[in-house]
């Protein structure tokens, strides 16, 4: 999957195992809008969400990233 920057609500509705091979999201849990409450992911970070988590998504530079879907 690729993104160019932009900023989204997103609900994941199975558990997602991510691979950033490129770029740097902003992730805000549950729509926190709050500095503190939101980390960075980027490339070469692994990271899991688990089904029916809320985020809030903030692509800051260009994503590509694998991923694997889980029930």
């Amino acid at each position: 999957w690729e993104g160019t920057p932009s900023k989204f609500p997103w609900t994941f509705k199975k558990t997602e195992t991510m691979y950033l091979v490129e770029g740097k999201v902003i992730v805000n849990v549950d729509g926190y809008d709050k500095e503190e409450e939101a980390f960075e992911i980027g490339k070469g970070d692994v990271v899991v969400f688990p089904k029916d988590m809320k985020v809030v998504w903030e692509i800051t530079e260009a994503v590509k990233k694998h991923y694997i879907l889980e029930e």
